[in-house]
């Protein structure tokens, strides 16, 4: 690997994240939120004319139930971190999936919730924490990748163009197969979770069901032993 390419490489793996203190703790507008995320991951873009986040998103993810509606029009601290969280679940998992993964994160601890010992700001600080703990380690696999791919049919006679098609193609071939490998793990995980939940749901549903029935057995049984009102 040149040194042209090596920067190129570490220029692509540039990690872009948002800390939680540069989110305002503020109410914003519609407007704003998306200025806001529009900004801040920009690097993340694939083209210049691409939106990270606009209205039509926005309200659709509140649709689906991905995101609880706004107050007066207007987006709290946590709102906006669950659009971050959004947007980086979206390129990898259906709506589906990501409803049903965030569904219990929006229950439970949002909006912020003082009578819980742990709120949405330091789930997210968590889920940061981790992912930038791991940036190195992946930058690293994907810069051995490259440079084991290069090179990968020398017991050939190429061209140089052939040779460099092919190599990227075995680059390309092996970061897919890892997204592969991943991505069928965590579809895994949130169908079995979806699963337990369902069952829990079931189970729960029969509970309530039983008990009616006996309350209402019950009523029933009083009011057979009750005598006959006298007729005047």
């Amino acid at each position: 690997m040149n040194k042209d390419t090596n920067e190129w490489l570490h220029d692509i793996l540039k990690d872009v994240q948002i800390p939680s203190e540069d989110i305002p703790n503020i109410d914003l507008y519609m407007d704003q939120v998306t200025t806001f995320m529009d900004t801040r991951l920009a690097e993340t873009r694939r083209y210049p004319e691409d939106k990270i986040l606009t209205k039509t998103m926005i309200n659709n993810y509140a649709k689906n139930h991905l995101l609880p509606p706004s107050e007066k029009k207007k987006y709290s601290k946590e709102h906006i971190l669950l659009l971050i969280i959004i947007y980086r679940l979206k390129n990898m998992l259906s709506i589906t999936d990501i409803q049903n993964l965030l569904e219990p994160l929006t229950e439970k601890y949002f909006p912020e919730n003082d009578s819980k010992d742990l709120s949405m700001k330091e789930i997210y600080d968590k889920l940061l924490q981790e992912t930038t703990k791991r940036h190195p380690d992946i930058e690293e696999q994907v810069l051995k990748d490259w440079s084991d791919s290069r090179d990968s049919f020398s017991d050939h006679i190429l061209s140089q163009e052939d040779s460099d098609y092919l190599d990227d193609l075995v680059f390309i071939y092996k970061l897919c197969y890892d997204i592969y490998i991943r991505k069928q793990t965590i579809e895994k995980i949130i169908d079995y979770r979806r699963q337990q939940q369902a069952s829990a749901d079931q189970d729960q549903s029969a509970s309530v069901t039983a008990s009616d029935k006996k309350s209402a057995d019950k009523r029933k049984g009083k009011a057979a032993k009750k005598p006959p009102t006298s007729l005047l």
